[in-house]
């Protein structure tokens, strides 16, 4: 038996079967010999980073207080409903994102060094260097029984190759908070339609972009055009 870890989507399922039927998880929508599939329908586990560039306002932002009896700050205080799960760290400084005698680039070094605590290489060209993300250390665990192990955004596009701004480091460096390995970044993608591709495209075949758009339609779709 061959096991390939894909799931039967339910839109799938429902093509066959007809529109009007309400379905349970079924077994066939589970991947097999998986985490998930081992489990009452358990959720994987996720891990975000989110990151905003260009700072905060510290007076609205750091809590009060230590321990279990902190209070959430103005800008922290729609995370009330969860407090219990949140912990609010303070102190910390990533000291390897200073220039270190590397003169300007704070922006390129900040990003690079963000999940890494690295000193970044300064470069302009295709030798880049930083060092291995925390999310792709999590994502080489957590990731395993996801289609995609880790998924960069970002809301604006950047040129990847070239120097950034003057400051002498690559745009490999300010485009990639991720990095798999020290020496490769992974830069993030601004595009909707490409995320949608790499997310629910089956990546088994070169198939156009389009044509598994075509095939991943809605059912309602499909009964529309038997009725037309």
């Amino acid at each position: 038996m061959l096991i390939t870890k894909r799931a039967l989507p339910r839109r799938t399922f429902l093509r066959g079967a007809g529109a009007a039927l309400a379905l349970p998880l079924l077994d066939a929508m589970v991947p097999a010999a998986s985490a998930l599939s081992r489990t009452a329908a358990n959720p994987v586990r996720r891990l975000g980073f989110v990151y905003f560039p260009n700072g905060a306002n510290m007076f609205q932002w750091q809590s009060k207080g230590e321990g279990k009896a902190f209070e959430l700050s103005p800008t922290l205080a729609p995370l009330g409903p969860f407090r219990d799960a949140v912990t609010v760290l303070s102190g910390l400084d990533n000291d390897p994102a200073n220039p270190w005698g590397d003169g300007i680039g704070d922006h390129p070094r900040a990003g690079s060094s963000w999940l890494n605590a690295t000193h970044p290489l300064k470069s302009e060209g295709p030798a880049v260097r930083a060092g291995t993300t925390i999310d792709q250390i999590a994502a080489a665990e957590i990731g395993r029984d996801t289609p995609l192990g880790s998924l960069e955004l970002c809301l604006e596009p950047a040129g990847w190759m070239g120097t950034c701004g003057g400051s002498g480091y690559s745009c490999a460096y300010t485009d990639s908070l991720s990095w798999r390995t020290p020496s490769t970044p992974l830069p993030a993608e601004h595009n909707p339609r490409n995320v949608f591709d790499r997310m629910f495209g089956d990546g088994a075949t070169p198939e156009d972009p389009h044509a598994l758009r075509t095939r991943n339609r809605s059912v309602i779709d499909s009964v529309t055009e038997e009725i037309a």
